[in-house]
């Protein structure tokens, strides 16, 4: 059997495993410890122990526990309650503020958790509610959450980022410089659409009450106050890091010290925030461990066969494919996958098999960061079975039907690829911020 076959077979076998509802380590595991024992023997072990042991050794995986700890004990805390009473006075005479202030809101839970599915929790349970008491069209406001909560696998902290890094050898400080951009840019793009929009279609997002916009304005400056406590907690973390005072894995301590600071200062640091925050803190790093343990060991086997190489070749020798038009058919293939798969999963599937060949094509790996995670954002929101409808299915009210929650998402979807198309036009927006700071 050739090299491209047995490459194929095995991208075959672990895409089948995985449909049989398999949890994805043990797919991923299986295939690649099955394929190096029938290649190798039994010394084909030795592979995969070695990309284990190369896991073991990197020090910046222990940012992973650091942050995960901090966005929980911020969202167990219930600070976000404080930063969307802000949003909601600032915000409250225009129109369509509460919506716009909800994507604030997302953007600011974003830089403290670096995870999706705490935005979208904190967005479901806290503005969402709101929002549809006070007239807001049920179909825009689903679509805001689902949009606003997805920035949190771009903006850092992102644990995403992360795992790429890892994966891709990558600079984890560059990653998250690179991301800020594009992800404040994204951010922007949906706030103008929801402004406009609502400027067209008033009763999408009626302006508040005069009662309740009438807040005196020591309140208001009270409420402010809040909203700046998780930027403070991210430039305790952050400039300490870009200014080269502390290493990655220090700055995460820092994160995660200050967080937990905040809650008892603020008197809402329970046994039981503190006991979830812990349990969930455990439960999410340990996944991610098993997930990248098998990642490792499959893209081992996988790049051993040089079948990365034979891939490349069959593009762009046999093929005749243009390396852009590679690279587009990589972000649709992501888009396919992401109807079943979330991204983690999708990272250290295909990982393997991309990062080589984007480097091989003489892309930049830092820049192809940033285009996989928007691209992962659209992914998940794209039906039939996009990972954030699914969440948003379950924390909606009864009144939101699936329907809705499909239809919610289109022109954010349309926002968030001219997003993506205007980092894969302008490559400078997601590698000036790393070159800048990185340059000094």
């Amino acid at each position: 059997m050739s090299y491209e076959m047995i490459a194929i077979v095995m991208f075959s076998s672990m895409m089948l495993m995985l449909m049989t509802g398999q949890r994805v380590f043990g797919a991923i595991g299986f295939v690649g410890a099955l394929a190096g024992v029938l290649l190798w023997g039994t010394g084909g072990v030795d592979i995969p122990f070695s990309s284990a042991m190369k896991l073991m050794k990197w020090y910046p995986l222990l940012t992973l526990p650091m942050f995960v700890f901090m966005g929980y004990v911020l969202s167990e805390s219930r600070i976000a309650d404080d930063l969307y009473r802000m949003f909601h006075v600032w915000m409250g005479p225009v129109r369509g503020g509460l919506a716009i202030g909800t994507i604030g809101l997302m953007v600011l839970i974003s830089a403290m958790n670096g995870l999706s599915v705490a935005g979208m929790a904190i967005g479901a349970t806290i503005a969402l509610p709101e929002l549809l008491r006070r007239g807001y069209d049920k179909i825009m406001v689903t679509g805001v959450i689902q949009a606003g909560s997805s920035l949190g696998i771009l903006v850092p902290p992102s644990v995403v980022l992360v795992l790429y890094a890892m994966i891709a050898r990558q600079p984890v400080g560059q990653l998250w410089l690179a991301g800020v951009l594009p992800g404040l840019m994204m951010a922007t793009l949906f706030i103008l659409y929801i402004y406009f929009r609502c400027r067209l279609q008033p009763e999408l997002g009626p302006v508040l009450p005069a009662e309740e916009r009438d807040v005196p304005m020591a309140e208001k400056l009270r409420l402010l106050r809040a909203g700046v406590l998780p930027l403070v907690i991210f430039a305790v973390m952050m400039v300490p890091f870009v200014k080269g005072w502390t290493s990655l894995v220090e700055s995460s301590a820092v994160g995660a010290t200050a967080a937990l600071l905040a809650a008892i200062l603020k008197g809402r640091m329970t046994r039981r925030v503190f006991e979830v925050s812990v349990r969930q803190t455990l439960a999410i790093s340990c996944m991610f461990m098993w997930i990248i343990l098998a990642a490792l060991a499959f893209g081992a086997i996988f790049d051993g066969l040089g079948a990365v190489k034979a891939i490349e070749s069959l593009f762009t020798e046999k093929l005749g494919l243009s390396p852009w038009l590679i690279l587009i058919l990589m972000q649709l293939s992501f888009i396919v996958m992401g109807t079943f798969l979330d991204d983690t999963a999708m990272l250290v599937i295909v990982a393997p098999l991309y990062v080589p060949l984007v480097d091989a094509l003489g892309f930049d790996l830092i820049w192809y960061g940033v285009l996989y995670t928007i691209t992962t954002q659209i992914a998940y929101m794209t039906p039939p079975f996009g990972y954030n409808l699914f969440l948003m299915r379950a924390m909606a009210p009864p009144e939101i039907g699936l329907r809705d929650i499909y239809r919610s998402i289109i022109p954010f979807v349309f926002v968030m690829t001219v997003a993506l198309s205007l980092v894969m036009l302008f490559p400078q927006i997601a590698l000036w911020l790393p070159g800048y700071v990185y340059g000094q």
